[in-house]
């Protein structure tokens, strides 16, 4: 069970929302690459990048930042990074800068085809954002619900070659609430590649929770809030479940 620290990025900051809303936002550090240093002393083994600003408005707004944390970091650990990517050609020039997989989320949605483009000039390369209430996928920075099901566009976006799915709890986001597990593992027993859960991380409890139904696709889980206030420490929590996925 991989433990991937999450770095939001809003005006050049790195930034923590609750619920998905650009104004309940906290300020965790000023200097993004800098935390990206931080979570790599840590252990981590893959970073989850965030363009909040690119996800409102529909293209990368914070290139700079993200290269930063490129640099910081240089080969170490794979980054995956979402937020406003909306054609092929900022595909190519993120993953030329050094990013390894990419995030496609409203895109997805919207405009199937494109995801489908990306998955076969970009193979092994695409993941989707899956981001939902009550089982309802969100768009848009998380402003419009849709009348689709989770599950429906999981299955569909397998097909169309996806590597991964990234699943967020828009309710759960934020507000250290837990990880909707009922919800991962259903979505993630109906496809057959990897699930990554988003949304609510806490506690110790919520990662012996995910280990413990890990076997049924779920690779990894998204860390937010709770290893930024120090609910988790990221190492010990990161070798806490290393040690129950050994005792599997």
């Amino acid at each position: 069970m991989l433990l991937i620290p999450a770095i939001d990025i809003k005006d050049g900051h790195c930034v923590r929302l609750e619920q998905g809303d650009m104004n309940r936002s906290t300020v965790f550090s000023e200097d993004p690459a800098a935390m990206a240093k931080h979570w790599l002393s840590k252990g981590a083994r893959r970073l989850h990048l965030v363009d909040l600003n690119g996800a409102f408005a529909g293209k990368p707004k914070n290139e700079s930042a993200i290269k930063a944390i490129l640099k910081a970091v240089g080969n170490d650990i794979p980054v995956q990074l979402g937020g406003g990517v909306r054609d092929l050609e900022t595909i190519e020039r993120l993953l030329d800068d050094g990013i390894s997989t990419i995030i496609i989320g409203t895109a997805a949605v919207k405009n199937p085809g494109f995801l489908q483009d990306a998955c076969t000039a970009f193979a092994g390369h695409i993941m989707v954002g899956l981001d939902a209430k009550d089982g309802k996928v969100a768009t848009d920075g998380w402003s419009k619900l849709t009348g689709h099901e989770v599950i429906d566009l999981a299955k569909k976006f397998e097909d169309y070659g996806a590597e991964a799915i990234i699943y967020t709890d828009i309710g759960r986001d934020g507000m250290l609430k837990g990880i909707n597990l009922e919800a991962t593992v259903k979505l993630a027993q109906s496809v057959r590649i990897p699930v990554i859960a988003s949304g609510g991380l806490s506690n110790k409890k919520d990662i012996q929770a995910l280990c413990k139904v890990q076997d049924e696709g779920i690779m990894g889980v998204i860390a937010g809030r709770s290893i930024y206030n120090g609910d988790l420490d990221l190492a010990e929590a990161q070798q806490y479940a290393d040690e129950l996925s050994k005792k599997k």
